[in-house]
């Protein structure tokens, strides 16, 4: 539907700015940024803008403006998708320069995606909860690529950061495994490993070897490990009553 494109929804986004002196402290912003971000609670003015970000999501805002710094003329704005309460946002920041080419101050924008890559609205939602997703917004050369959610088989954890692996290969996100594992079906997609989010609508076989347990996925060569304490619950939410099933 030509209303629900990408396109359309972006037109008709309001846009946040947050202005950065070269110390990277926050020294402006406008309405909209006010109204999406906790400025109440962190009272961002003078402060370095890491300070702003939950600590998990420090790392991903210092590469994001290390970035900034890229010695190419004219480089491309970085994107970054970070999450907030209900909200999935996508971050660009531009680095100004002076009369003598030196940075003199940092433009953070944002949009808010969350229509792009969530479902409708719930009738009834639970305060705080995160909008499940629909689509999963990953990066591929400074461009949001967003991936249906079906088409997953299942999605690694790489420090702060993922990769979602389909039948055409692994897409980077930015966004981190507890992040999507709240924000994805939790019927179809379980969290079997620190590193591992599985798609079981895949799920093929699983697999005992010398007391460890793995899944192996429809389409994927490799099995993926299955930790002790989520046997139970991979077992329960694939219908299989009896961890006897594990055994001989």
């Amino acid at each position: 539907m030509q209303s629900r494109s990408p396109l359309y929804l972006l037109e008709r986004s309001d846009v946040g700015v947050v202005q950065l002196d070269r110390d990277l402290r926050v020294v402006a912003m406008n309405s909209f940024a006010r109204r999406v971000l906790p400025v109440e609670d962190k009272e961002p003015f003078e402060k370095m803008v890491l300070s702003f970000h939950p600590e998990r999501s420090q790392p991903k805002v210092k590469f994001l403006l290390d970035q900034a710094e890229c010695p190419v003329s004219n480089p491309p704005p970085m994107t970054m998708i970070i999450n907030i309460p209900e909200r999935v946002l996508l971050i660009k920041v531009a680095k100004l320069s002076d009369l003598r080419g030196d940075t003199a101050s940092y433009t953070l924008i944002f949009y808010d995606i969350t229509e792009l890559v969530a479902g409708e609205e719930p009738a009834v939602q639970k305060p705080q909860a995160k909008r499940q997703l629909q689509k999963i917004p990953t990066v591929s050369q400074n461009r949001i690529v967003l991936v249906d959610i079906e088409a997953v088989t299942y999605i690694r954890a790489e420090g702060h950061y993922t990769w979602v692996s389909t039948a055409q290969g692994s897409s980077f996100c930015n966004l981190n495994i507890s992040d999507l594992a709240e924000r994805l079906d939790g019927v179809s997609f379980l969290r079997i490993h620190r590193s591992y989010l599985a798609n079981l609508d895949y799920a093929e076989q699983i697999l005992r070897d010398d007391g460890k347990v793995s899944l192996k996925l429809r389409g994927e060569a490799t099995p993926l490990p299955v930790a002790r304490t989520s046997v139970p619950r991979l077992l329960e939410q694939l219908g299989i009553a009896e961890i006897e099933a594990l055994r001989g």
